[in-house]
């Protein structure tokens, strides 16, 4: 049974940084890609970030562009979130997913097959 594990949330004022993790478990994943979602109160969960876990490529949604940076440790099965110069906009909880085969919706939460449980991020402005 796969099992997606985050961690690394927490609170920080607008300008900090956090890094979340995203651990796998249950099995090894070496193709597919993971991806990292967001839902503020109120609001659809979005797209944040996504990677490939064959070559590495990164996918970023403008709003993060520049700003976060998803990466992977294959030899860990664990995928991290890199968030820099937070804005209070940021504030919501943050999934990891992962899905077993890659795709061109890597955006869409409907192209996933695991989830974890999520993580808050409050960024206090």
């Amino acid at each position: 049974q796969v099992q997606l594990v985050e961690s690394g949330g927490g609170l920080v004022e607008a300008g900090g940084s956090l890094t979340l993790s995203c651990a796998a478990s249950g099995r090894t994943f070496t193709s597919g890609h993971m991806g990292w979602f967001r839902q503020a109160p109120g609001k659809e969960r979005e797209f944040v970030a996504a990677i490939r876990w064959s070559g590495g490529r990164t996918y970023y949604a403008n709003s993060v562009k520049g700003r976060f940076t998803v990466s992977r440790d294959n030899a860990k099965n664990t995928v991290y979130l890199q968030m820099n110069n937070l804005k209070p906009e940021d504030t919501a909880v943050y999934y990891c997913a992962a899905a077993d085969y890659y795709s061109l919706a890597y955006s869409n939460s409907r192209s996933y097959d695991y989830w974890g449980q999520g993580t808050q991020v409050t960024v206090s402005s």
